[in-house]
């Protein structure tokens, strides 16, 4: 959550560079407060719902097209969400939107939402955030799905643990 990403940020100043705070707080709490409508709105209707609501996709889909961008107007002339940095803001929006992006869930979603032609900036930072050794590390990380079981860690209690399965490590 946006809260234990900020206590951490602040307990071992990492992440939450002093000259961008306020921006960055400020990406951070728009992840929070917009995320519930990629996940629980988008997501559901479109690929889990039992019962296929054509009202309730166009809505999803409409608000989750503006979302994405709003991140690529801003990631048009930024590398990370606030600048040169990877911040906290990154590593909240990352899961739920660069994963959306890459393909990764709700099935042919990218597809659907025309993320190649729409969203290259979007794109271009999920791809190198996706890129990073901890951002690749922590993706297998009580992953459970997937055809690759060895990217998968169902249980994580030590940095030994990454040794266990055979995913390649960054």
């Amino acid at each position: 959550s946006g809260s234990i990403l900020l206590y951490l940020a602040e307990r071992f100043n990492a992440f939450l560079p002093a000259d961008k705070r306020t921006e960055t707080l400020n990406w951070l709490f728009w992840q929070m407060g917009s995320a519930p409508y990629v996940g629980g709105g988008f997501g559901h209707f479109y690929q889990y719902a039992n019962v296929k609501n054509k009202y309730a996709i166009d809505r999803f889909t409409m608000e989750t097209k503006r979302q994405l961008d709003v991140l690529n107007r801003q990631l048009e002339h930024n590398k990370y969400m606030v600048g040169d940095e990877y911040t906290i803001a990154d590593i909240a929006i990352y899961p739920w939107y660069g994963w959306l992006v890459l393909g990764q869930g709700y099935g042919d979603a990218a597809t659907f939402l025309n993320v190649e032609e729409d969203y290259p900036h979007v794109i271009r930072w999920a791809k190198m955030i996706e890129a990073r050794p901890a951002v690749q590390r922590g993706s297998i990380v009580n992953k459970f799905w997937g055809d690759n079981e060895d990217a998968q860690l169902l249980e994580r209690h030590s940095a030994d643990d990454f040794q266990k399965t055979t995913a390649p490590q960054p």
